[in-house]
């Protein structure tokens, strides 16, 4: 799931990103940045996609080892939705397109976390009892 994050962040996230940040420079200065801080703001990009995408483990996981319920899951989602958004904020540059490009999937994956957990865990079975004759 990592890596599927940072290819997200590497082909569709930059594809959409350097474009902008581009776009910033005035037409007669090159745009060229430093390597240092390209490489650094491609780490932190990397590291904030495939954390991400390891939302639907960490969901599962809390459900598994019954940290909290599934039905718990279901009635924090408005928190979940509004939460992926002010982590899109904090992690992404400012710019709306990185932040709905983090926040969305985050927040799909949290679904998708809480369907498999839903599926994945079962409940136990409850034995009728024989009535005594």
């Amino acid at each position: 799931m990592f890596s599927l994050g940072t290819a997200y962040c590497y082909f569709v996230v930059f594809r959409f990103l350097f474009p902008f940040i581009a776009s910033f420079a005035p037409s007669a200065v090159s745009f060229a940045p430093d390597v240092d801080a390209y490489l650094s703001f491609m780490l932190r990009m990397f590291a904030a996609f495939g954390l991400t995408f390891e939302t639907p483990v960490a969901v599962f996981c809390l459900v598994k080892f019954s940290l909290v319920s599934v039905d718990r899951l279901k009635k924090i989602r408005r928190y979940v939705l509004v939460g992926s958004f002010a982590v899109a904020a904090v992690l992404t540059p400012p710019d709306v397109t990185s932040q709905l490009l983090l926040a969305l999937p985050l927040t799909l994956l949290y679904e998708l976390g809480v369907m498999i957990a839903s599926f994945g865990i079962r409940k136990p079975k409850v034995l009728k009892s024989i009535p005594s004759v």
